[in-house]
């Protein structure tokens, strides 16, 4: 058995063997004990996830975090969405092929931040548009007088005093051809003219209804250039609209309606595709409020004590009909001196009015000699109730008062006005 001696002298070799592991070990605890409790590095705090918010983005800030103790400057974390620029180019809607998904939906308009990039504006653009003022000066009442001079027509049984089924009219209905888009989308083109259609249809009944009291001239609508002084020579009540596309009026066409509506004529917008966003709605809205483009002026809906509904040649119609597909939105308008300058209505009526009525509100199944609908869109007619519906007999009747009772207020909206207005 070693002794005592020799043991002692094999731990002194081993530590002499490891003494650089021995030292390092000690020196690593001392480290510890001495700088343990030290933070060396903060950590870095991620900022909040944002949640989409209608209007804008709004930050999600975690429930867990204590409240300030102090008052702390605030970040403002909601952007709010304004109306883009005319140059912008925002996207205003995703629509899809895949029935799976719904045809109406949209995504809010996202304003990029402003940089410091300069941006070139061509002064003709920048330039803003002339205001219209809110009351009627005696040089607006002139205007508007030559405008509408003989729309109530001309001898016994005129006047604002009379009721609009003892009155007599004439007037020739215009369809309004703008640049792009398809404004034929309701008519029948034969050598360029207006042939049949939507227009037609309607000023083909209203004249047989009222016994021709209302002389409308249904076999000589006509399309007219936008952009030309016809607006002014042949001063047409109403100018129609109608379309399924998008379109963009030319600088020229958005001087001629303007100074158009402002002497008293209207527009009238009709879409070809029921309901909101499509793309001719989304486009009319646009267009017409380069048109009328004061502040102040906003499209608004028509109350169901409008004179269309209360002062009208069909008092039956007391609210707006279902159009095509059954869509009932409300009459919407822009005014000008407190009547209507531009009207739009979205449900699709021009398509209704390509199914004709004869003169005793019949659907009329009338044939050409090739064998061809007179006065129906064959395509419109077949498809029924596969493709579209609401095309029956009593839907059709109703639409087309509607569309008399809209002429008809048309033809006489100023005329008490014009008799309290200033003159020259």
């Amino acid at each position: 058995m070693p002794s005592s001696n020799a043991l002692l002298q094999k731990v002194v070799d081993r530590f002499n063997r490891s003494r650089f592991f021995t030292i390092s070990l000690i020196v690593h605890v001392l480290l510890i004990a001495i700088f343990g409790g030290t933070v060396l590095f903060k950590a870095i705090q991620e900022p909040p996830d944002f949640e989409g918010g209608e209007g804008g983005f709004v930050a999600q800030q975690a429930s867990t975090a204590p409240p300030p103790t102090a008052p702390q400057p605030q970040t403002q974390t909601q952007f709010q969405v304004t109306t883009p620029p005319t140059n912008s180019n925002p996207i205003q809607a995703i629509t899809t092929m895949n029935t799976a998904v719904p045809l109406d939906f949209t995504m809010n308009q996202v304003i990029a931040p402003p940089t410091n990039t300069p941006v070139t504006v061509d002064a003709q653009t920048a330039a803003p548009a002339p205001t219209i003022p809110g009351s009627m000066s005696a040089q607006d009442a002139a205007g508007i007088r030559s405008m509408t001079e003989g729309w109530g027509g001309k001898g016994k049984g005129t006047g604002s005093g009379t009721g609009v089924r003892q009155r007599e009219f004439e007037f020739i209905a215009y369809i309004g051809k703008y640049s792009g888009g398809n404004w034929d989308s309701t008519v029948r083109l034969s050598k360029g003219q207006i042939e049949a259609g939507s227009l037609p249809n309607l000023l083909f009944w209203i004249s047989k209804i009222s016994q021709d009291k209302i002389k409308t001239n249904e076999r000589n609508v006509k399309a007219i250039d936008l952009a030309s002084d016809e607006l002014f020579s042949q001063k047409p009540p109403f100018i129609f609209l109608t379309g399924s596309r998008d379109f963009k009026l030319t600088d020229k066409e958005v001087e001629n309606l303007r100074n158009y509506v402002r002497m008293g004529g209207c527009i009238w917008g009709d879409s070809s595709v029921p309901g909101r966003r499509s793309a001719f709605d989304i486009a009319f809205r646009r267009e017409m409020r380069r048109i009328i483009p004061d502040v102040d002026k906003n499209f608004e809906t028509l109350p169901g004590d409008h004179p269309i509904f209360t002062k009208a040649y069909f008092s039956e119609i007391k609210t707006v009909p279902p159009g095509l597909n059954y869509y009932q939105e409300p009459v919407y308008a822009l005014k000008i001196f407190g009547q209507i300058a531009i009207l739009y209505t979205s449900n699709d009526y021009a398509d209704m009015w390509q199914i004709g009525l004869d003169g005793k509100s019949e659907i009329d199944f009338g044939r050409d000699r090739s064998g061809r609908y007179v006065a129906i869109n064959d395509m419109l007619w077949r498809y029924n109730k596969t493709y579209t519906n609401n095309l029956a007999l009593e839907p059709i009747v109703d639409s087309y008062k509607f569309g008399l009772n809209v002429v008809t207020h048309l033809l006489t909206r100023w005329e008490d006005q014009l008799k309290r207005a200033p003159r020259l």
